[in-house]
């Protein structure tokens, strides 16, 4: 069996969400790891647990419900992907693109991809927000690239451009909103590692060497795919914890899923004033 997603496996799983709602999503949203509470905002809701959707990689992990909620927020047309899939969970990196390539056949255009991330630089604090204004492919560097295998043509090129991942009207957009709601928001580079495992001071030393801002196990995959089927992205990384480079801060998925029940109100408040304006 092939380990490539098909467009017949993703009509399926595109065809079973339309025939719950008649509700034709404009933006989508993806939540990180403590972030899920923001889908409580939809108005009426439809919810569709992910397991009941063909072909669709279903999450593991504590944090992440697996749930698509459909409705409207800030009089705006929305689909929410209440939990998301990793890598690290088994799932094969063409399978992580098939949330967004049925974002896609929706006529989804705009997509806000969030995520709980490491703050490897100096100022970064847990508790603030990062604008993702660029990322470092590392997985596909290493040959897991989500567009690997046969080209689906009807979502875009064979070779897409990379150069401007992250939607700069966006990007200038969540600025601006920030600045409005007085909520300071950091903009830099973000790294997708494979995980599970944290990373190593060796790690953590080479990233930051290499203009790494913030670190994370998501989100790269799933912009790639976005990007090549023609979907402007706004990504917003929350920093829930401080790395540091020496080895004296340990991680644990505890504190990210604590410090990002703390941030979501600040996060809710950006998303909520960004989804109005788009």
């Amino acid at each position: 069996m092939s380990s490539f997603i098909t467009i017949e496996q993703i009509d399926a799983a595109t065809d079973a969400i339309r025939a719950r709602t008649d509700i034709k999503p404009e933006i989508a949203l993806i939540l990180g790891s403590g972030l899920g509470e923001l889908a409580e905002s939809v108005e009426n809701p439809t919810i569709i647990p992910t397991r009941e959707l063909p072909h669709w990689p279903v999450s593991t992990v504590p944090g992440h419900k697996g749930r698509l909620v459909i409705g409207m927020l800030e009089d705006k047309k929305v689909l929410v992907l209440q939990g998301r899939t990793h890598y690290y969970e088994g799932h094969g990196i063409s399978q992580i693109g098939l949330p967004i390539r049925v974002m896609q056949r929706l006529g989804i255009k705009s997509l806000i991809l969030t995520n709980a991330a490491g703050g490897l630089r100096d100022s970064f604090m847990a508790g603030d927000l990062m604008i993702i204004t660029d990322h470092l492919a590392l997985l596909p560097m290493c040959g897991e690239n989500p567009l690997r295998g046969p080209n689906l043509d009807e979502f875009g090129t064979r070779f897409p451009d990379m150069s401007a991942v992250y939607d700069p009207e966006y990007i200038q957009l969540a600025r601006e909103v920030g600045q409005e709601c007085g909520i300071p928001m950091h903009e830099g580079v973000y790294v997708c590692l494979s995980g599970p495992t944290f990373e190593t001071p060796t790690d953590c030393r080479f990233l930051k060497l290499v203009g790494v801002d913030a670190v994370g196990m998501s989100t790269v995959p799933e912009a790639i795919v976005a990007k090549h089927g023609g979907m402007r992205i706004l990504g917003i990384s929350t920093i829930t914890n401080k790395i540091d480079p020496d080895g004296t801060n340990k991680a644990t998925h505890e504190e990210v899923l604590e410090t990002g029940d703390l941030i979501a109100p600040k996060l809710m408040k950006i998303i909520r004033t960004v989804v109005g304006r788009m």
